[in-house]
């Protein structure tokens, strides 16, 4: 079983719309069996909450399923839980390395690292543009299916 943690800020916008796009191809790949995808949150703000709207929007625009979901926040324990624990920009990075306790097993990656870019997934919440959040979110996972293979996850 590979164990995927998706994370952001407040869980109701990138890491969730990150989220449910890798649970949609994972399922057009009929590989359900070898992947557990989730998605958290580095802050408290949004604990409870469901999806942004625009999150919501945007999937059912090109229509990915939403996966039913309510905020949560990363814990030291998901470190030891998951294979990959995937940021969303640098602050989500220097957020998990210390809610982690540090990265020793090198588990941390922010998404857009697998397409060989430094860029940052855009923050609808401030932007308030879902479609580039959506599109970089779809490079970011292209590069992480080009890394799984590579690396002989799958």
């Amino acid at each position: 079983m590979i164990k995927v943690l998706f994370i952001c800020h407040g869980n109701i916008c990138r890491s969730t719309m990150c989220q449910s796009v890798m649970a949609y191809q994972v399922r057009q790949k009929g590989l359900e069996d070898i992947f557990e995808i989730e998605s958290a949150a580095t802050s408290r703000e949004e604990i409870g909450n469901t999806p942004h709207y625009g999150t919501v929007g945007k999937l059912r625009q090109v229509g990915i399923p939403l996966v039913p979901h309510r905020a949560v926040q990363m814990t030291p324990a998901d470190y030891d839980y998951y294979d990959f624990l995937i940021g969303m920009d640098d602050w989500n990075i220097k957020n998990m390395t210390r809610i982690a306790g540090g990265d020793p097993e090198g588990k941390i990656f922010k998404l857009l690292q697998f397409a060989n870019s430094s860029r940052d997934i855009a923050d609808p919440w401030y932007t308030g543009n879902f479609d580039e959040t959506y599109n970089d979110i779809l490079e970011g996972l292209e590069g992480f299916w080009k890394y799984l293979r590579a690396e002989k996850y799958i």
